[in-house]
């Protein structure tokens, strides 16, 4: 049983993310796709024939085949069912109609005019948020 935090015992582990995996089955269709929606070149280097860390303004954003978490299983390593974060955007509108207009799966209509959801070509399952 895990003892309950007590405020003078100071954890080893920051209250900071360093950066989020999302499993994609083929890294280099993987890296163009995202790429391409989020605007930014496709530079940098694919690491370890299986990883891509997208150039974000922020947390890094790392596309993994994921080969120690079922990536070298048929069909991949399982996809996101559910929103693990949100990028952002100032224009929720025009981002509902980029994403239409590239032809990307919208999930949802946009929502109380703050965010929509989409599924990239893995399936997983991604937001959009004002």
């Amino acid at each position: 049983m895990i003892e309950p935090y007590r405020q003078s015992e100071k954890s080893p582990i920051k209250n900071k993310v360093g950066g989020m995996f999302i499993p994609v089955r083929n890294i280099e269709k993987a890296r163009n796709w995202y790429c391409r929606m989020l605007g930014v070149s496709p530079e940098g280097d694919i690491l370890f024939e299986h990883l891509y860390l997208l150039p974000m303004d922020g947390p890094v954003v790392i596309l993994d085949q994921m080969p120690m978490w079922g990536g070298n299983e048929p069909g991949g390593a399982p996809s996101y069912k559910t929103p693990a974060f949100m990028f952002q955007t100032d224009d929720i509108y025009a981002s509902y109609q980029f994403m239409k207009h590239n032809n990307v799966e919208l999930v949802t209509e946009i929502q109380s005019e703050k965010w929509f959801v989409f599924k990239d070509p893995d399936g997983n399952l991604l937001m959009v948020c004002k």
